[in-house]
């Protein structure tokens, strides 16, 4: 039987039920975003195909299609560009509520918000060549409706824009993650830098360390990546830094504290006496004992990092359009939360606050599991 305690650890983290829920609900995100554009129904370069015809158009709404011009320049991309850049469209289309076709003539009615359009005439020759040529295949009418004709439904319904709100809010999903993640392993790698040294050490470096801790701590941390991102200037990759030089103090003062209790004891001190290289004792000895607290507080910081940057999405200091960010979504639409189009702030805010409450109580089963209650970690 293994009683090694990473095993002791997950057996004793299963058992929250809650934590585990949010652990799942993280993964399916994950692996939602790594997918991205091969299960989007807009797979268009950041689900941008606009279609203003069919703004704010309620979630369920099925709209039939015309397609009105191909792009025979466009190429198709393999399978791992498809997944992460998606595919530029190879087509252009048009919604419509009818269409009949006379001779060589399209006529077709095109859909303009509740209201119907005057028809449309179209040359059936430019619409679809094939259609007017001899075939054994079908009527020119037949070939028509399969090269030209398609339906769409829109499970969340359209944006201001007439773009696919599912497309976006599952693009959304790669920006807050990727932003979290980033923005973790750069607080990470400077708080667990500066914590250690100022706990193993003490003394002036511990001093003058832990004053600039306080310095940053006592700054909000909103005005804090505003600033940053004024330096830095706006952008996606600009945001990774701006978070987390805003969340490194956490997890700076916790390894302080914890160094700080560990390096008095035994290991520590028998690694010293035969000789063993600072570096080599705080990484080899440390900081391996320290693992559980440390998770615990990136997984809080991790929905930290998620709330700053939707924060900033929606000031206009995250992702840039087109590219779609929950924050930036909530921006666009929070002024239909009073009419009958709520639901373009609302479900983006629903997919912030569900992914911020699964970290959180991921991090609580996390510090259950290690038991690390007794530490100064919030979640």
């Amino acid at each position: 039987m293994d009683n090694s305690p990473s095993k002791k650890v997950w057996l004793k983290f299963r058992r929250n039920k809650l934590a585990l829920s949010g652990l799942v609900f993280i993964l399916l995100l994950m692996l939602m975003g790594i997918l991205g554009y091969l299960i989007m129904p807009d797979d268009s370069p950041n689900a941008n195909n606009q279609k203003v015809q069919i703004a704010k158009e309620k979630p369920g709404t099925k709209f039939t299609f015309m397609i009105i011009e191909h792009y025979d320049r466009i190429e198709k991309e393999g399978f791992f560009e498809r997944m992460i850049n998606g595919q530029k469209p190879n087509f252009k289309s048009v919604p419509i509520t009818s269409y009949r076709i006379v001779k060589d003539t399209v006529f077709a009615t095109e859909f303009i918000g509740e209201e119907k359009a005057s028809e449309a005439k179209f040359n059936l020759r430019d619409l679809c060549p094939s259609c007017v040529l001899p075939s054994k295949i079908g009527t020119p009418e037949a070939l028509f409706k399969k090269n030209n004709i398609y339906t769409k439904t829109f499970l969340l319904g359209t944006d201001i824009y007439g773009r696919d709100l599912l497309s976006r809010l599952i693009l959304g999903i790669r920006v807050s993650l990727s932003v979290g993640l980033m923005a973790v392993l750069i607080s990470l790698i400077i708080g667990v830098s500066l914590g250690a040294i100022a706990g193993y050490f003490g003394g002036k470096t511990d001093a003058a360390i832990s004053w600039f801790m306080n310095v940053v701590w006592s700054l909000p941390s909103l005005l804090l990546v505003i600033a940053i991102s004024f330096a830095l200037g706006k952008g996606f990759w600009q945001i990774f830094i701006a978070v987390g030089l805003s969340t490194w103090v956490d997890v700076a003062r916790l390894v302080r504290g914890q160094v700080m209790a560990l390096k008095e004891v035994e290991f520590v001190e028998a690694a010293s006496a035969l000789g063993y290289s600072t570096s080599r004792t705080i990484i080899k000895h440390i900081l391996p004992n320290i693992a559980g607290p440390i998770l615990v507080v990136a997984s809080a910081n991790f929905a930290s990092a998620i709330l700053l940057e939707t924060g900033l999405s929606f000031l206009g200091f995250g992702a840039q359009p087109p590219m779609p960010s929950w924050g930036s979504m909530i921006k666009e639409h929070f002024g239909y939360i009073i009419m009958d189009a709520a639901y373009l702030a609302v479900l983006p805010g629903l997919a912030i606050m569900l992914t911020v409450y699964a970290f959180n109580v991921l991090a609580i089963g996390l510090r259950d599991a290690f038991d690390v209650k007794g530490q100064n970690i919030t979640v």
